[in-house]
């Protein structure tokens, strides 16, 4: 992979991605330790992820188990070469931890508004608002390169550290 002093700028391009992105698959396990992944909409605020899951769902009886997730945001690429060529598409993969709110109003302030469009009145009372916290290091595959580099996995990858210094 590539290291970090090569992707000088690296950590702001995968915040940036991800604020722009809004689909992400989120895995976790059971309270057995069985392996589960489901997709999730979010929206990102102050380097969190947030994501609304029904009350009563799996995701958020098992997540409020642990707090232990991993999460992966496939990153969109286009143009014709990406039609052309067999290339996968750009992914964003990390650690982190997870916390579930219970189901009722937003918290007060600016988070409040931010998060709207997430749990819009009618979702409040069913939903609750998962707190994605990433941690270590973004995995990146394809984030920042050409579509041709993508085609060398050795190019296209790189990790990230998710805070501190580059």
């Amino acid at each position: 992979m590539s290291t970090v002093a090569e992707r000088h700028g690296a950590r702001e391009l995968v915040w940036d991605t991800l604020a722009k992105a809004s689909f992400a698959v989120l895995s976790y396990t059971t309270p057995r330790g069985e392996p589960r992944s489901s997709g999730v909409v979010y929206r990102l605020v102050d380097r969190k992820m947030y994501a609304a899951v029904a009350e009563d769902s799996w995701k958020a009886r098992h997540i409020a188990v642990n707090g232990d997730v991993a999460v992966t945001v496939p990153v969109r690429r286009g143009g014709l070469m990406a039609l052309l060529l067999p290339i996968p598409p750009a992914t964003i993969s990390f650690a982190a931890t997870a916390i579930v709110h219970p189901a009722g109003a937003l918290p007060p302030g600016p988070l409040a508004g931010e998060l709207g469009p997430l749990l819009p009145p009618e979702r409040r009372t069913s939903a609750c608002l998962v707190e994605i916290v990433p941690r270590g290091h973004f995995v990146t595959y394809g984030v920042g390169v050409p579509l041709a580099r993508m085609r060398v996995p050795a190019l296209a990858r790189a990790r990230v550290p998710v805070a501190g210094r580059e």
